[in-house]
């Protein structure tokens, strides 16, 4: 409990904050509170994965630090909005692509999600890139827009090709969560507020394939494929969840690609929008690939798995609402647009 209110509260002190120093704490106090929550089974994997998470993290903050005493030291200026420096501006976008798990930095991120359990890398995913997200939200007009546009078509792409050969339901959520930050990245300078939006949906997303992974207990392919007779509607639903995740036309999913992809349009970016639609196409394949797994096929009977029993478990009610919500939000579009 103590965790995850410090977790809270450092998410709270980055996000309100003015000053850069408040913002590094809330960041220092996020870093320190997650991990014990993602060594605390005392596996081995789970000890590594949280010292490659202190490492790339430590790091990550001592450059936000260094980037903000540079533009203080060159400007006068400790204000979050006021970073006018453009070596500052260079350093931090390194920094917060570190923070976030964004290519050319994403090498840490799915394997400090293979070594905590569902509901930590549930965190990891969603809580623990708020506060980065919000900082590069209120420096986005002092950041170098053709950067940005290479680091996000690089993460779509890395986040694309490396998950296609996964078999661990985990490590394809990072690589997902990469490719989903490439979308974020790439309308940041152009329209910061379609960066949020797409990040509070892709957060309800995820929580909710997270939660039904987790409610089914599914950490690989292969039991997934043995699940369908466990938690039938729960399968079902996470079938309509995984699409919409892949940003299918009728489902949630697929309401922050269309304005990002009509907003580069706007903005003389066809080239741009068109590389990144095609590139989402191989985070469709390995959606597809679970959703195969979850429902459509059903194992032959030579499998060596044991069928799992079907429990009348109910489904929890934050599933239910979080998948419906995941599925079924495209129609306040109109609302958004204006």
């Amino acid at each position: 409990l103590i965790f995850i209110i410090s977790l809270f509260l450092g998410t709270t002190i980055t996000i309100s904050s003015n000053h850069w120093v408040m913002a590094w704490t809330g960041l220092e106090i996020n870093t320190l509170a997650i991990l014990p929550l993602i060594s605390k089974s005392h596996h081995p994997r789970a000890v590594e994965a949280a010292t490659k998470y202190f490492l790339v993290q430590a790091t990550a903050s001592t450059l936000v630090l260094f980037s903000s005493m540079t533009n203080a030291w060159y400007t006068g200026q400790w204000d979050i909005t006021q970073l006018t420096h453009s070596t500052s501006s260079l350093i931090l976008t390194a920094a917060i692509s570190m923070k976030l798990g964004l290519a050319p930095f994403h090498f840490w991120f799915p394997e400090v999600l293979q070594g905590s359990p569902l509901t930590t890398g549930l965190l990891l995913s969603t809580v623990m890139k708020f506060p980065p997200i919000t900082l590069l939200f209120m420096t986005s007009q002092s950041l170098n827009p053709s950067l940005l546009t290479v680091l996000a078509i690089l993460s779509v792409a890395m986040g694309g090709w490396m998950g296609l050969n996964q078999t661990q339901t985990r490590k394809i959520m990072a690589f997902s969560s990469i490719a989903h930050l490439g979308w974020m990245t790439i309308i940041l300078v152009y329209y910061p507020k379609l960066t949020l939006l797409n990040f509070y949906l892709y957060a309800m997303m995820t929580a909710a394939v997270f939660l039904t992974l987790n409610s089914m207990k599914v950490l690989k392919l292969s039991t997934l494929m043995t699940a369908w007779t466990k938690a039938p509607s729960l399968s079902t639903i996470l079938l309509l969840t995984l699409l919409s995740l892949a940003g299918l036309p009728p489902l949630t999913g697929f309401l922050p690609k269309w304005l990002i992809i009509q907003e580069l349009t706007k903005q003389d970016m066809a080239p741009a929008a068109m590389i990144i639609s095609l590139l989402s196409l191989l985070g469709l394949f390995f959606y597809l690939r679970l959703a195969y797994c979850a429902t459509i096929t059903l194992p032959p009977h030579t499998t060596n798995h044991m069928k799992q029993w079907h429990v009348n478990k109910p489904i929890s009610p934050s599933i239910a609402v979080l998948t419906t919500l995941s599925i079924m939000l495209l129609p306040i579009s109109p609302m958004l647009a204006t």
